[in-house]
């Protein structure tokens, strides 16, 4: 590939991702989006149910796979290493872009909110996904979704090296971006069956991927790492226990 080509690819996985990020807001709040969480036709549970546990398994696995560096190094073997994260965004923006078209409704309401409880409720939901964007930009928002690396690429310039720092909200907890989406995803004012399962579900992914990611993260930074976690608290702000805590550099969320 050359490198106009690299970067056009990166710049055009970057767009279908920031799309599919604004559809997620409007979907999980059920408006602004042709399709919201609860929206459709309402048909049998099992298969409902069915069709929603695979569609959510598909970027679970998705997801967690290509994240691991053994399959990173497999992949940069086929494809070239400047595009390895922007394939890594496109196919789960497309992943997630399949969710939102084929999620099927489930009838029931678990709670349902008025007046100034929903008002709370739907700013924590919008904290909740200011919050996720907020901490892409506190790291590396361009890294992390594959821009950096296609741009350093056609400039002609190395790969910067991987560094591990904690700024800002990575000071108060180690993954504000998981943070994020739980708070999105839990602050509903009206809590469907079917949204009380995309929060359940993709809340415990997010735990199981947590330690994934930490593993990775105590592979790369070793006592660094080990020292950061000891530190700060995984998604809860709470005080620190080794106050001593120094600056450091920090690698891909």
């Amino acid at each position: 590939m050359t490198r106009i080509l690299k970067a056009g690819f990166g710049l055009i996985s970057y767009l279908i991702f920031f799309l599919t990020f604004l559809y997620a807001v409007g979907f999980t709040a059920g408006a602004f989006v042709p399709k919201g969480i609860d929206d459709g036709e309402a048909g049998p549970l099992l298969p409902a149910l069915a069709v929603n546990l695979v569609l959510l398994g598909l970027f679970a696995v998705q997801h967690s796979v290509m994240a691991r560096p053994g399959f990173k190094a497999l992949l940069t073997r086929i494809v070239p290493k400047a595009i390895e994260r922007s394939l890594f965004v496109l196919l789960a923006s497309l992943v997630l872009d399949l969710l939102y078209w084929q999620w099927q409704p489930l009838p029931g309401v678990v709670w349902s909110l008025e007046g100034t409880p929903a008002t709370l409720v739907w700013c924590l939901f919008w904290l909740g996904w200011g919050l996720v964007l907020l901490s892409t930009f506190l790291i590396s928002h361009t890294e992390l979704f594959g821009l950096r690396q296609v741009l350093d690429d056609w400039a002609g310039r190395s790969p910067a090296a991987m560094m591990f720092k904690t700024p800002l909200l990575y000071r108060l907890v180690r993954h504000p971006i998981y943070l994020g989406f739980i708070i999105a995803f839990w602050s509903a004012p009206v809590m469907s069956a079917g949204h009380l399962m995309f929060a359940t579900v993709t809340t415990a992914y997010i735990l199981v991927g947590i330690q994934l990611e930490e593993r990775d993260l105590l592979r790369l930074f070793g006592a660094r790492y080990a020292a950061y976690r000891q530190q700060v608290s995984m998604l809860l702000p709470l005080p620190r226990r080794h106050p001593s805590l120094r600056r450091h550099t920090l690698g891909q969320e």
